[in-house]
């Protein structure tokens, strides 16, 4: 006997898309009440007043929304984050993400760009990793790839939620401190792009998760590059020279034309992966001619 209709309204890509950040509002409200009555800050404060608590009911919402989306909505395990991926895959990403955004550092370096003034010494540096690097990698992976790029490629092909998911990521990014439509197009082809084809050849947000914390942590809290626009005192005192589209200017270096290039050939590794194994999803009306 098929689900009654509105099951199956629940269940279609736009019914899961909605219900995961309905949900997400209201775990929010939740963990905001909570925060409350324990005497706990929440909302927008500076990075180094962020504790480990603090961004653990931060990450609680999305983690929570994503568990009820899959195991109760889709009635699924939750392969992309199985217990048994976590600590390879976590390790992969991790080590993945710093090398790649170490060798965008590399280059700058290299072109006299990024200059190095010397180290800084007992810098705050567990707030900016808990907020630049976990939760931004926790949250808007679970967001971006787990949600938009998976679910909307179940519906409209792999192409068309590449595209989607990518315009979604920079579009985000473009309310960040000292955004411009550039950077936000720069965020959106280097990041947007290369995230979702990498969960697309792995089907792991683990590895997702990593890479972005990593690449996130290595150019703020290690190197003192601003990350998306928001400040940072890293180990390394450090400043940029040259010109807006080299350095990426106040934004930071996601908004370099060098992290463009390096992210970009990244990009088109993971899609010429994607194309070997044939894994590709092809758009609705390519599936119904095939059936056809």
């Amino acid at each position: 006997m098929p689900d009654p209709l509105p099951v199956r309204l629940l269940r279609s890509p736009v019914g899961r898309i909605l219900a995961f950040f309905a949900m997400l509002a209201a775990f929010n409200a939740l963990t905001n009440l909570i925060q409350d009555g324990l005497g706990l800050a929440h909302g927008a404060m500076d990075f180094s007043s962020v504790t480990p608590g603090i961004e653990a009911f931060r990450l609680l919402p999305a983690v929570l929304a994503y568990a009820v989306l899959v195991r109760v909505i889709e009635r699924r395990p939750i392969d992309e984050l199985a217990a048994r991926k976590a600590a390879p895959h976590l390790v992969a990403g991790l080590l993945g993400g710093a090398l790649l955004f170490s060798l965008v550092v590399g280059a700058l370096y290299a072109m006299g760009a990024f200059v190095v003034d010397g180290v800084n010494h007992g810098v705050a540096w567990v707030g900016p990793v808990l907020v630049t690097g976990v939760g931004a990698g926790v949250i808007e992976e679970i967001v971006s790839r787990g949600v938009i790029f998976r679910i909307v490629e179940e519906g409209l092909g792999t192409w068309a939620s590449l595209l989607i998911s990518a315009a979604v990521f920079g579009g985000l990014h473009g309310w960040n401190p000292n955004a411009t439509a550039w950077s936000a197009f720069a965020i959106a082809l280097e990041a947007g792009l290369l995230f979702g084809l990498l969960y697309h050849v792995t089907r792991s947000l683990w590895i997702c998760m990593g890479v972005h914390a990593a690449w996130n942590t290595a150019q703020g809290p290690f190197y003192g590059i601003p990350v998306s626009g928001f400040g940072q005192q890293g180990f390394i005192a450090s400043h940029m020279q040259g010109p807006d589209w080299l350095t990426g200017g106040p934004f930071g270096a996601e908004a370099s034309v060098v992290a463009l290039c390096i992210c970009s050939f990244a990009t088109v590794v993971c899609l010429a992966v994607a194309m070997r194994r044939g894994s590709v999803v092809p758009a609705p009306w390519q599936r119904k001619a095939t059936a056809a």
